[in-house]
């Protein structure tokens, strides 16, 4: 059996557990230890496939095609590994679960309840994934914070887990907020306090705190929080803000968090050091490369653009310095300004909303030389507004619009009859075949991306878009009427794509395609 760390939160949430799990994991792989992160979330979801950006983030997009929680995107992009949907469980998925196997009669006729029968079907579904895998540890982060309804029966499971296993192969990380209170000017323990706890009224207790705060705690503050929560002052570990996401596992690092794990879990010393991920954090730091605008509709939350950002970031960090983002509301679109920035990308999106102003910006850049990077519906946007200003059609999504209009953008007709949300889309990773610029970006003739879209280009089209300035360089080798790449001749970076790039993009082995822009831009 492998070892077990579980991840818990409290006072409130979005305080970063799926950064805190993934630190930790990228420095225990420096002792050659294979890791599989799990996540839990309490929502009665199957999945976040169907819920609003504004709301939960941006959805992550697994290889095999899985939709998941964005704490995903965190795990792949510190870890450098795939991770697999069997590794995401929600309060939907493990009811429905629970559900199909009474009413299969595997309970045998008994009364079925959360405990056991809930918490069964959780520690069956963490101890099947480790076994899967062969690994050697799984982190389990458990979302939300200790108190949440919806979450009990995940903190039981994990009781049972450290109750059955002996002490030496389980460990329990706490987050928790360590708020600065300026009208006293200290940093305040009571939050932290109270949040263990809530958690010892469950039957935890933490191993290690990790006190999330505006700047590192302070010594005093440390002693307080190890006398009264009964840990050792070693154990209370800072997680202050940072300029960079991918400087806490250095801080970790600083403060010998892995050592701790590792000395409790008996695992073996370290092979490696963080020596290229260190300088790759001091590019960041450096001074700005490029400036990016990001022009979508959901740029209330930066969440929700999170991937597209820290791809931005990987190649920036790979090229040696930093990269300026900033994002752009097409629904309220000032064009004046659009030649402050080095590069756009249109984002990938869903309906009618801010349609017309992200075809503007299309257009400036298109007559202007402005490199831009078309991601999913801003590759199929790519497409109308090029069909509408250059061959005088009046080219239209079927997504949007209902008329007679040229539906340049359409569902095709296998998708047609999919009653089910999702399962009219196209999602995980497909392969291309690809040619032009798109070929020589990646190096190679076939390139594996991973989609989450339902409309594509219409292949009544191909001709019209072929024919003039622009040119279709790449195919899906499943159905070659199936448009993944396209790019304008004339243009020094004018491409678009059906994938999203950025979902296999990670700190250490930046996407090609995201390379190449940053590298054009920065010119």
């Amino acid at each position: 059996m492998p070892k077990w760390i579980f991840v818990t939160g409290g006072v409130l949430s979005g305080l970063g557990k799926g950064l805190v799990s993934a630190s930790i994991s990228k420095l225990l792989q420096l002792r050659e230890q294979e890791v599989v992160p799990i996540k839990c979330d309490g929502y009665l979801n199957v999945d976040p496939g169907t819920m609003n950006p504004h709301e939960h983030g941006e959805v992550f997009v697994l290889e095999d095609g899985t939709e998941v929680d964005m704490d995903f995107g965190h795990y792949e992009r510190f870890l450098g590994i795939e991770t697999k949907g069997d590794w995401n469980l929600t309060s939907g998925k493990i009811f429905q679960n629970v559900i199909e196997r009474e009413r299969k009669g595997e309970y045998l006729g008994k009364t079925v309840q959360m405990v056991p029968h809930v918490t069964d079907e959780i520690k069956n579904s963490w101890k099947e994934s480790a076994e899967e895998e062969d690994t050697d540890i799984v982190i389990i982060e458990i979302g939300g914070t200790v108190g949440d309804m919806e979450n009990q029966f995940y903190l039981e499971a994990a009781r049972q887990m450290r109750s059955e296993l002996p002490e030496e192969d389980t460990y329990l990380i706490h987050t928790t907020l360590v708020p600065y209170l300026e009208t006293t000017g200290e940093q305040k323990t009571k939050p932290t306090q109270h949040s263990v706890r809530d958690l010892r009224e469950v039957g935890l207790e933490p191993d290690m705190i990790v006190g999330r705060s505006k700047d590192l705690l302070e010594e005093s503050v440390q002693e307080k929080i190890a006398l009264f929560c009964d840990v050792d002052q070693r154990e209370v570990v800072s997680d202050p803000n940072v300029d960079t996401v991918y400087r806490l596992p250095i801080l970790f690092d600083e403060q010998n968090a892995d050592k701790m794990i590792s000395e409790k879990l008996e695992l073996p010393d370290r092979t490696s050091g963080l020596g290229e991920w260190k300088a790759r954090v001091e590019n960041l730091a450096s001074e700005s490369i490029a400036s990016v605008a990001i022009f979508g509709k959901y740029t209330a939350m930066n969440d929700s653009y999170v991937s597209i950002e820290e791809a931005l970031k990987h190649a920036s960090a790979e090229l040696g310095g930093s990269v300026k983002i900033d994002y752009r509301d097409t629904e309220d679109l000032q064009l004046e300004n659009i030649d402050d920035y080095d590069g756009i990308i249109i984002p990938g999106g869903f309906g009618s909303r801010g349609v017309e102003g992200k075809m503007e910006v299309i257009r400036y850049c298109r007559e202007n030389n402005i490199p831009i990077l078309g991601l999913c519906y801003g590759m199929q946007l790519i497409v109308i507004e090029y069909l509408r200003s250059c061959k005088g059609m009046d080219a239209v999504s079927e997504e949007f619009e209902n008329g007679e209009e040229h539906k340049v953008i359409a569902e095709l007709p296998g998708q047609k009859d999919i009653e089910e949300m999702g399962g009219t889309m196209r999602l995980g990773a497909y392969e291309a075949e690809v040619e032009g610029k798109v070929k020589r970006i990646y190096g190679s003739e076939r390139v594996v991306e991973r989609h989450r879209h339902r409309y594509e280009v219409n292949p009544e089209y191909h001709d019209k878009l072929q024919n003039g300035g622009m040119r279709i360089s790449g195919f899906s080798t499943e159905n070659k009427d199936l448009a993944e790449y396209l790019e304008k001749r004339d243009h020094p970076f004018f491409i678009g794509t059906q994938a999203h790039p950025e979902f296999t993009s990670s700190f250490e082995e930046p996407n090609p395609l995201y390379l190449e822009f940053v590298e054009q831009i920065s010119k």
